[in-house]
This record gives C-alpha cells, structure tokens and sequence, in this order.
C-alpha cells in the first residue's frame, strides 16, 4: 500500500484524502492542519491521524479537545508521497521539509511551475511525472483546458485554441473572496496566466486565454474556440469527446442549463459533497465551422484536480502505467457521468 500524507486539509486536501480511501493500493497515513477547526474535527471524525503543520500550534489542538498524532516532520518521514494541498504559495516554502526527508511531493496548481520537476495532467502527460520528486498538478482551468486538448491534437491536429474563462469570484466558503456584485477583466491584460499554464503541459500549442470574474460561486464555464489542422465534424468531434472518461457531456434531453443545475445532478446522482470530478460539456454547443470548433464547458474547480492527484500519486512512485491509474482511480472514485 502507498503510504499518503496531506498537508493542508482544506477544499482541496479533504477530497485528496477521501479519494485516496477510496483507492484499492493506497492508505491515508495522516492529514496536517495548522489550526482547529470544523474542518480538522471532520478528519479525526472521519479516521485521520491529524497532526499539526506549525509546531507552535501544537496546544491549540489540545485546547481544543482534538487529540494530534505528532507534528507534520512526523508524518512526512513516514509517507511514501505527500499531497501539498496547502494555499497558494505555502507549498513552495513547504518544499524543504519534503527535500529534507528526501520524500517525493505533489503540489497544487495555485504554485508555480518552477516549484516541481514536471507540471501534471493524467490524459496529457503522466509518463512526464514517473518516478519525479516534484510534481506539480496544474490548476482546475488548466486540468479542464489539458483534458480538451490532449484528445482533440492527438486526432486532428491544433494550429490555435482561443478560450474565454468566465472564473467563480471565489469557493462556496471563502467569505473573503466572494460573491462579488461586479463583472471584473480578471486580468484585463491578455493572455490570463491560464494560457501560459497550459504551454507547461502542452509547450508547442499555441493558446490565448482571457478571464472574467462574476459573482457566482458553483463553477467556472468555458467559452472555446479551437482552430484545428483539418476540417471536421461536430457529430465527429461529440464521439471523440465521448470516448474520454473524464469528459462528461451535457445531453440537452437534461434540461439542464447552468451551473446551478449541474451541481443539483451531482447531488442527485450521490456525488460526495456535490463533486463533479469531470468536464461538463453542453453536448449541444459542440459545433463547427470548417477547421473552428466551439463549445461549452463547465469546472468544477473545487474537485476536478482531484483524480489528478490520486494519478500524480501512482506516477511518482512508479505503481503504475498511465492507462492503469486512470482506470483504478475512475472506478474507485466512481467517475463517469
């Protein structure tokens, strides 16, 4: 069994975890808070070992009547691979604990991409990350806009993909970040850091990305126009999207035309905490002109990187193919829509 720490169990580190439970030939080792709260309660509830991320907070846990297993050193000597879901740039300060115990380390997309060896999408680039001390999993939009790509240049060819991302003003619980009553250029220069971001997993493709914030919180939504080498078929193009497994597309039969509905179906069909681990993609909006393709697609941002990280797990210590992976993950997580 791989042996996992998580080092920060907040939106992205609570899910890493269950998804790692899940897995046939992985163990939670431990998880790592910083502080007591609601969410460390929930991991000792749940069966974690919780250990402390600063060690002069250690009391805290106990004032708090929440036993602690040691402090985080602890559990990273003990992991075979640790997950760093902590916020953006901790990881990168983080990255000395995990050299010092000479323990192999994923790292979130919100990091840059010179903190890792290799930046990391499962249908993109997995063979990149095999037996990689650090691995970085790029960001929700990326690992969307990755898992589009890699299937459409590998069958037609890319001379341009142009991307529009209409972004969530923040997560359900970052108070602190939204809802925002404005519709903000985020940024107002072009190409958002999105374009740039994917170049790390595909270098020779040539991508504009913009972004926009909007005063939502459930998803982000993609507007994609991709230029491709030779002339193609809508009906062509939905069969391709169908064939990929984390590629889930939106049947107008659904009745289903927003985030808002998506989220209601994740819940219907008994996702956990109303996850949608997959690309959304409104079957409907799917259409050519010529070479240009079009479509529609939705981000779960808090849990489509998650899959994502139970594979960057397997490639780091060398468990298995990509082919593999993706197929144990999908079928213990329950992905496919």
């Amino acid at each position: 069994m791989i042996q996992v720490a998580v080092n920060g169990y907040g939106t992205i580190g609570k899910r890493v975890a269950d998804a790692v439970r899940a897995q046939p030939d992985m163990n939670v080792l431990g998880v790592a808070k910083t502080r007591p709260n609601f969410e460390a309660q929930a991991a000792l509830d749940r069966g974690y070992p919780l250990y402390a991320a600063v060690e002069e907070r250690a009391d805290q846990f106990d004032d708090a009547g929440m036993e602690i297993a040691g402090p985080v050193e602890a559990l990273v000597e003990a992991a075979d691979v640790v997950v760093d879901a902590t916020p953006s740039g901790i990881g990168a300060k983080n990255k000395t604990l995990y050299e010092e115990y000479d323990t192999p380390a994923l790292y979130q997309g919100g990091e840059d991409a010179d903190v890792a060896d290799v930046s990391f999408n499962a249908r993109s680039n997995y063979a990149d990350a095999v037996d990689a001390d650090h691995v970085r999993v790029v960001s929700c939009n990326t690992t969307g806009l990755s898992r589009v790509i890699a299937p459409l240049s590998e069958t037609y060819g890319i001379e341009k993909v142009r991307a529009t991302l209409v972004r969530r003003g923040g997560d359900p619980g970052q108070t602190s970040r939204g809802p925002i009553n404005d519709i903000l250029p985020n940024p107002v220069t072009v190409p958002s850091h999105h374009g740039p971001d994917v170049n790390t997993i595909f270098p020779d493709v040539d991508v504009d990305t913009l972004g926009l914030k909007v005063p939502a919180t459930l998803m982000h939504v993609h507007s994609l126009n991709v230029t491709l080498e030779t002339a193609v078929d809508a009906a062509d193009v939905r069969d391709l999207f169908a064939g990929e497994d984390r590629l889930f597309l939106v049947s107008d039969e659904f009745d289903i035309d927003g985030a808002g509905k998506l989220k209601e179906y994740a819940h219907d069909v008994g996702r956990p905490r109303g996850d949608l681990w997959e690309n959304c993609i409104w079957e409907e909006s799917v259409s050519t002109e010529g070479r240009d393709l079009y479509c529609f697609q939705a981000i779960h941002q808090e849990s489509d990187v998650v899959p994502e990280n139970v594979d960057a797990i397997r490639a780091v210590t060398g468990a298995a193919d990509a082919e593999e992976s993706v197929e144990t993950t999908n079928d213990a997580m329950g992905i496919g829509l």
